[in-house]
């Protein structure tokens, strides 16, 4: 048992193609819970600036905090979770970088028979993901009518944030848990299992789409109030 003050603050970080309001049902459970939540409206465009915005809102907390990411948000809590407030980290369906790497040099090499994201070419330094094939690869649990808000609302993602690379990975000092979605088109579960071993998480398996954070956020805020309990 940890001597540790028990976090009461929980920050939330979105990956790409997305914003932070997708985390509001997990919000509400976690708030209706009694902790204190705040949703990272990280602007995707850079590793670094997404890991300023982070410290940002790291710094006006009044104690420790798990500090959780969803897909690229995992490169950035793996950067910005050497924070001193941060006591633990939650890999919800995410990329979780060693030192050197990025989601760039993550995804380089798929596992063989895996999907490949729709990804359409850059666009003045932006991606996009092919909106006709956005619930498959993205949302595949989600009613249909989601998946298009979806698909229409994206993010344009800077194909710069997917080249930062990590300095020093904050999963090899700090504690980590990490949710993977066996059913996920867009980061392969192997590739998820291969990195949450690789990080000593504790690891949970739901049969989800990479959107798991919507489809199932009572199974993702369990997750996170393991990593706050530990």
């Amino acid at each position: 048992m940890s001597t540790n003050p028990e976090p009461r603050n929980i920050v939330l970080v979105h990956g790409g193609f997305v914003d932070g309001s997708g985390w509001q049902w997990v919000y509400d459970i976690l708030t209706q819970d009694g902790y204190k939540v705040s949703v990272v409206q990280n602007p995707t465009l850079s590793l670094a600036g997404d890991v300023a915005a982070v410290r940002l809102v790291l710094d006006a907390l009044d104690g420790p905090a798990v500090l959780v990411g969803h897909s690229y948000g995992g490169a950035v809590i793996s950067e910005a979770g050497t924070h001193p407030k941060v006591a633990a980290l939650a890999y919800i369906a995410a990329f979780a970088p060693d030192k050197g790497e990025s989601v760039s040099t993550l995804i380089a090499d798929p596992p063989p028979g895996a999907p490949v994201p729709p990804i359409l070419p850059p666009r003045d330094g932006f991606l996009f993901l092919d909106r006709e094939k956005f619930a498959d690869a993205f949302a595949g649990d989600l009613p249909a009518e989601q998946a298009a808000f979806l698909a229409d609302s994206q993010v344009p993602w800077g194909v710069d944030a997917l080249s930062g690379a990590v300095a020093e990975p904050a999963w090899r000092v700090k504690p980590s848990w990490y949710l993977v979605a066996t059913e996920d088109h867009m980061i392969p579960p192997a590739a998820q299992r291969a990195m949450s071993e690789r990080t000593g998480s504790q690891v949970v398996e739901i049969a989800a789409s990479h959107a798991v954070y919507l489809s199932r956020p009572a199974e993702v805020a369990a997750l996170i109030r393991r990593a706050a309990e530990h």
